[in-house]
């Protein structure tokens, strides 16, 4: 790449130019590099928090519903679950995070009195209401669980596209640029060398033909006074 600038002045200002714009933009990329890799722990450790509960209410969840099955039967189970009128609603929007926007999930209406599950209260048992909430803390533990990972597979998305940002710039781009300068820089210095080097033969050329003139002069004038000083008789 060095060899295919041309080595001029201009040339140096403009590839100096572009390396301070390539040298701020790689700071900028690498603070924010690494806020988004602590925005990334944080959320991190979230995940894990959620998963535990996620997995700790599904076993629970699991329990009830089993025991409900057990002891209520299979039919009853499925006629409490199919009574339900009111389903949960789930809402999503946005929030930015260093600039990665990652969603915002908002879920209303899952958790539910015994008198909005749609199903007798004289007709079940407290079998079917504990597992019917041990299944509404499922379903928020799994809507807070669908935030967390969609936000840290978005984190950790952008945090691979500025890693990759940040090497191009370190190992490919500024390596070039600093190589295209040096270039320009040692062409510049031996132009200059060679216009120096130039000027002297030139100066020294002038005084030797100053020098040659000088001689030529003065050899004519000490003719001159010669011949002024010889007599007729002298012929």
């Amino acid at each position: 790449m060095a060899q295919d600038i041309k080595p001029t002045r201009k040339n140096l200002m403009e590839i100096e130019d572009r390396i301070d714009l390539s040298e701020r933009g790689h700071d900028t990329l690498e603070q924010k590099r690494d806020g988004l890799i602590m925005e990334f722990m944080d959320i991190l450790d979230q995940a894990q928090d959620v998963r535990e509960d996620l997995e700790g209410d599904y076993e629970a969840a699991q329990k009830k519903i089993n025991m409900a099955r057990a002891m209520e039967g299979d039919i009853a189970v499925r006629g409490a679950a199919a009574a339900l009128e009111e389903h949960p609603e789930i809402t999503v929007e946005s929030r930015n995070i260093m600039g990665v926007v990652v969603p915002q999930i908002e879920s209303t209406k899952v958790r539910k009195n015994l008198d909005e599950r749609g199903y007798g209260i004289l007709g079940t048992s407290a079998r079917i209401d504990e597992a019917a909430e041990a299944y509404e803390d499922l379903l928020e533990s799994i809507v807070l669980a669908a935030e967390v990972e969609t936000a840290m597979k978005k984190m950790l998305t952008e945090i691979e596209t500025t890693k990759r940002r940040v090497n191009a710039l370190e190992f490919k781009l500024l390596p070039e640029l600093y190589d295209g300068k040096e270039y320009i820089e040692q062409k510049l210095e031996e132009q200059e060398r060679e216009e120096i080097f130039r000027m002297k033969k030139v100066k020294a050329k002038k005084e030797e033909e100053e020098k040659e003139e000088a001689e030529e002069a003065a050899y004519y004038l000490e003719e001159e006074g010669r011949a002024e000083t010889r007599t007729p008789g002298d012929d």
